[in-house]
């Protein structure tokens, strides 16, 4: 009896080459849950996935990969890696495996000559902002930004309710998430904020993510000035939550705030623009793009602390403002920023590859 070809109908190959949760692999997950209603996917390595993925190895696929689609079309092999982009090559070049590589660029930093090489070798460039593709060598075939879930990620019904749930200090939460390291800005939140505190004791900062040890003592540091402020009881330490706490967390604060050094996209803005709530951002990954200044929330420069500080303290004077701008902050992800959005024109491109 032959052998099925588990591969024989799948148009779309999804890298997935890091067995640590990242924000990559989020917006992997994401956009499969919508890509596998419009076409046939898998995904190369099972971590992470949910069970009604279908998941493929390399070897599976180098040795099944070799015939085309039925119709003569080629599959796509979407990296967002380098390590994926080097499978997926090895795979074209060395087993004859039928695929177009696409890769899409998020980095905003100048890339490495061995990565410029592996991205002259795609079939295909995505980027998700212009300040992205502004890194590419060449231009991008396409600018797709990220997207996000709005089911999974929407306003509270009753914000103040939502605040008291979490048995936290104060009436208003300050947000900052992510892993908690020197790259992320936590200082530029608490450099920024601990003059003001006292001034709106109603605020609280809440602070989740990981902290890995070679970050400890720059988390310790930030600690400590809150401490000399004598203000412990208005910054909140939650730790690594996991995903499944993250949304309702999300809904809960009246400030997100994003001050990134550097960022790829940055889906924390956008997760909480699509929980209605206001942002506060740095001016790194696609934030100046997204973020309609005054009205969604404000973005401020990497480089200007003042900027930073004085535009907290406006945000902080009137908790009805923040309102109005996580409601509109709900609607410019609504129109603009939505996964189903993604994933269509992602769809829509990769269709352009085979004509």
């Amino acid at each position: 009896m032959p052998l099925t070809n588990p591969i024989a109908k799948t148009e779309l190959i999804l890298g997935n080459s890091n067995k640590r949760f990242s924000g990559v692999t989020s917006t992997m997950l994401q956009v499969l849950s919508r890509q596998w209603s419009l076409l046939p996917v898998a995904v190369l390595g099972d971590h992470f996935l949910p069970k009604q993925a279908t998941a493929i190895s390399f070897l599976s696929l180098a040795k099944y990969g070799r015939s085309p689609l039925t119709d003569g079309r080629f599959r796509i092999f979407h990296a967002r890696r380098n390590n994926e982009m080097i499978q997926a090559l090895i795979l074209k070049t060395l087993f004859r495996v039928k695929i177009k590589i696409v890769f899409t660029s998020t980095a905003q930093r100048h890339h490495t000559g061995f990565t410029r090489w592996l991205i002259k070798q795609m079939d295909g460039i995505i980027s998700t902002c212009d300040a992205a593709a502004g890194y590419l060598e060449g231009p991008a075939d396409i600018i797709i930004p990220h997207g996000i879930d709005t089911n999974i990620y929407y306003p509270s019904h009753n914000k103040d309710e939502s605040w008291a749930k979490l048995g936290l200090p104060g009436k208003y939460g300050i947000g900052i998430f992510g892993r908690v390291r020197e790259q992320k800005g936590l200082d530029r939140l608490i450099d920024a904020a601990l003059p003001l505190l006292k001034k709106y004791p109603d605020f609280t900062i809440v602070i989740t993510g990981q902290v890995q040890n070679k970050d400890q003592a720059y988390f310790d540091e930030q600690l400590k000035k809150v401490k000399q402020a004598g203000l412990q009881q208005q910054v909140v330490y939650l730790g690594e939550l996991p995903f499944a706490q993250i949304p309702a967390l999300v809904r809960s604060m009246s400030i997100v705030t994003a001050l990134s050094r550097n960022e790829g996209f940055g889906l924390t803005v956008l997760e909480a623009m699509a929980s209605g709530v206001a942002v506060l951002t740095s001016d790194a990954g696609a934030w100046p793009e997204v973020v309609r200044n005054g009205i969604d929330g404000h973005t401020v420069s990497s480089n200007n602390n003042q900027v930073l500080s004085d535009t907290l303290a406006k945000m902080l004077e009137s908790p009805e403002t923040l309102h109005t701008m996580g409601a509109q902050g709900r609607q410019r992800i609504e129109q603009h920023y939505t996964i189903e959005r993604e994933a269509e024109s992602l769809v829509n491109y990769f269709k352009t590859l085979n004509q």
